[in-house]
């Protein structure tokens, strides 16, 4: 197989890691342990999957050896093991294969999530709180924490825009294919003759970036206190809670509401100004890069249709994979995983062909 030499130093580097755990040394300084315990972390699947693969390789080679035995029996037994055998050692090379794949530095990250009404009115407005409904239920699934920073509702109950700080495991990882445009097509709730309308509106998500990544320097910011507006009992109206960042560099403005603390909105509202000037970096990297290398990756343009949402007919349609589930009900009420996971294994097989066809020894 491909990368033996590569899969071998990586097991050896799991061993180390592993043996360093239960040095007493390391177990005292807790950053050094803790930044050991997730390289072991990180390297435990394929660790575990290269194992597998020499344990079946060995089999192998073993079933094909009684291959010469005069005994016909042992020779049946051994045609069957070699055919069982064959089949399992090619799986765990695809695994292997994927897992060897560069890691996106931003997979682990939390993220800032965007939707705003586009195209459509008021039942823009509807769709867009029907799409965060869906993506609070699916973070439910994945016991992920979802805090609402903003919000403006339309005046028939949707949502004209909303922003969100999503935090849990692998939050990027598994949304960071939503961002783009959806569009949705119905008879609205407000519509008197039962005709069908076509409304989209947009979805972004963006990685949280830390302190480290993303300075903000103090002399670069105005900050605005207002009062807060809509649901939220005796302090709507009466205290300056509210916060409003503008950042005067990039004229990025970043609005919070959603605590009764001035303190936590600011901190929230600085949160999302930060992975907005990330985006910005990253697209700069984006731009930097070849075309064929942003087709792999995908372009995550907010502009690009993505995905219909046709209630009539309960269906589903992501354009960019050509997926169409006959479930629309389910994935409205965050049931997104098969999604998820179809977009996830068409973007690592692109990869995987790109790999193939350059010839690059893909690095773990």
């Amino acid at each position: 197989m491909q990368f033996v030499q590569r899969l071998d130093q990586l097991e050896k580097r799991f061993d180390e890691l592993t043996n360093q755990m239960a040095d007493p040394a390391v177990i005292s300084d807790s950053d050094q342990y803790r930044k050991i315990t997730k390289a072991h972390s990180d390297l435990s699947e394929i660790a575990s999957k290269y194992r597998s693969w020499k344990k079946v390789d060995d089999s192998l080679v073993q079933a094909r050896q009684m291959l010469a035995e005069p005994d016909p029996e042992l020779r049946a037994m051994a045609e069957q093991e070699v055919a069982a055998l064959e089949p399992e050692k090619l799986r765990i090379e695809e695994d292997l294969k994927i897992l060897l794949l560069p890691k996106d530095p931003n997979d682990e990250k939390n993220v800032v999530l965007e939707i705003r009404a586009g195209t459509g009115g008021d039942e823009a407005t509807l769709f867009a709180a029907d799409i965060f409904r869906m993506y609070s239920r699916y973070a439910e699934t994945q016991n992920w924490k979802m805090e609402l920073t903003s919000s403006s509702e339309s005046s028939v109950g949707g949502l004209k825009e909303v922003i969100a700080l999503v935090s849990g495991n692998k939050v990027y990882s598994k949304l960071k294919y939503e961002s783009g445009v959806h569009r949705v097509q119905r008879v609205p709730a407000t519509e008197q003759q039962g005709r069908i309308h076509t409304s989209a509106i947009t979805v972004a998500v963006l990685p949280e970036a830390d302190e480290v990544e993303i300075k903000i320097d103090p002399k670069d910011i105005r900050i605005d206190t207002f009062c807060s507006s809509g649901p939220g009992g005796q302090s709507v109206n009466t205290t300056y809670s509210a916060v409003r960042i503008t950042h005067l560099p990039t004229g990025l403005v970043v609005s919070c509401q959603d605590e009764k603390s001035q303190i936590k909105n600011r901190a929230k509202a600085e949160r999302v100004l930060r992975s907005r000037l990330y985006e910005i970096e990253l697209e700069k990297q984006q731009a930097a890069l070849g075309a064929e290398r942003r087709s792999m990756v995908g372009s995550g343009d907010r502009s690009e249709k993505i995905r219909t949402y046709n209630f009539k007919e309960n269906r589903v349609t992501d354009h960019r994979i050509g997926l169409t589930l006959h479930q629309l009900d389910v994935v409205m009420d965050g049931k997104l995983e098969p999604i998820v996971e179809a977009l996830t294994t068409h973007y690592q097989t692109e990869k995987l062909k790109q790999t193939d066809t350059n010839g690059d020894k893909p690095a773990a």
